[in-house]
Formats: structure tokens, sequence, C-alpha cells
């Protein structure tokens, strides 16, 4: 079952009005995730950790001055079938709510576990997706 759109918009405007692009589907996934470049997904959600940290440490680490080339997001809960397709990027790792994945040339390159996520700070958050964005992102803001 699908949350309420309405309950959920707010959550998602944390990320779009950053940038942020909504994948709804499993064909804009592959369309984005498999292309070339750097691609910074963000599997959000309505649970607390979503709200508290990974949001908040996302929004501080795109501030950085090397970003990914596409930031795009897919809601958990939500977008059901292109939240799956998204998780099938992160091969290897189990779907947990929230993720951070960051792929290059379609292939993933560091990935944020709920487990990661947790346990820090959203300042925390940022430091270690700054860490990932300055070794795998090439451009500059």
């Amino acid at each position: 079952m699908r949350y309420d759109p309405r309950m959920v918009q707010p959550m998602r405007e944390e990320l779009t009005t950053l940038g942020f692009e909504e994948l709804l589907t499993p064909d804009a996934v592959d369309e984005v995730l498999g292309s070339d470049g750097v691609v910074l997904v963000v599997v959000n959600s309505v649970c607390g950790c979503a709200a508290g940290k990974a949001r908040p440490g996302v929004r501080l680490a795109v501030q950085h001055d090397k970003v990914p080339d596409k930031l795009t997001t897919v809601f958990a809960g939500m977008e059901i079938e292109a939240t799956e397709r998204a998780r099938s990027y992160f091969t290897g790792y189990p779907p947990s709510s929230p993720q951070i994945g960051l792929l290059k040339d379609g292939k993933l390159v560091y990935l944020m576990e709920r487990h990661d996520i947790e346990g820090r700070e959203a300042n925390e958050i940022a430091a270690k997706l700054v860490d990932a964005f300055d070794q795998y992102c090439g451009k500059l803001v």
C-alpha cells in the first residue's frame, strides 16, 4: 500500500527544491542510472532517520564544490517499481530505507545504507558523502 501523496509531498520537496529529479518509473531509473557520468540517487523514505539525518545530510553535501552530474531520488513506499529498479543497481546490498547511492557510468561506487545513516548526525552523513564526491566527481559547482 502506498502512502498518502499529500503526506509525502513535503518530504519529496526537501530534495526536489535542491534540484533532485524524481525517477518515477523503472524506465526513468534505467535511463538515468545507466547513463554516463556520476549520479547520486537517494532512496527517500517517511522514516525518522530520513527526515532527521539523511535528507539534511544530503542537503549539506550537495552544497560542496564538487557534486555529481545528476541528483536523483526515488521514494520507497510510493513509486515501488522505480524504487526496486534503483535498488537493483546496488548490487550485493539488501534494500533499506533510506539509502544513498553514488553511481559512476552506471556502476555503483559508493552506498550509504540505513545502518550507516541511523547512528550519524546530518553533518557526519554530509562529510561521508563529500568524501565520496571528492573521490568520484569531477564537476565543480
